[in-house]
C-alpha cells in the first residue's frame, strides 16, 4: 500500500519508542478539507476494528479504510530542513495540489 524511507522509518522509530502504548504506530488519514478538497493527517494511535497495518520492521503505519484508495502507491518520507522538520507524502495519486502543499485533489 504505502512505502516508507529510512529517514521515515528511523522518526517513526523513535516517535513510537516515545510512546505507552506498544501496538501505536503512525496513522496516516485522509480527510476532506483543505483548498484542493482533501488534507492529510497524521497522528499516533493504536489499529482500531476494520484498520488497515502496515508494517516495515519495527514500524507501524495504520489507514482507515475510506483512506486506503487515496494512499495506494504513496511514499512517506521525513525530512529536516531550514524551514522546519516533517513527514512528506509523495502521492501518486494526486492530481492536483495547493500552493501550500497541505492538500490535493484525487
Amino acid at each position: 500500500m504505502l512505502t516508507l524511507t529510512p529517514e521515515a522509518k528511523d522518526k517513526l522509530r523513535s516517535l513510537i519508542a516515545a510512546e505507552a502504548d506498544p501496538q501505536a504506530g503512525l496513522r496516516v488519514q485522509v480527510v476532506p478539507g483543505g483548498c484542493s478538497g482533501f488534507e492529510y493527517d497524521l497522528s499516533l494511535s493504536a489499529p482500531a476494528e476494520g484498520d488497515e497495518v502496515v508494517e516495515d520492521g519495527d514500524v507501524r503505519v495504520i489507514v482507515d479504510r475510506f483512506s486506503v484508495p487515496y494512499l495506494l502507491g504513496v511514499q512517506l518520507d521525513y525530512e529536516e530542513g531550514f524551514q522546519g522538520a516533517g513527514f512528506l507524502i509523495n502521492n501518486p495519486n494526486a492530481s492536483a495540489a495547493c500552493g501550500c502543499g497541505k492538500s490535493f485533489q484525487a
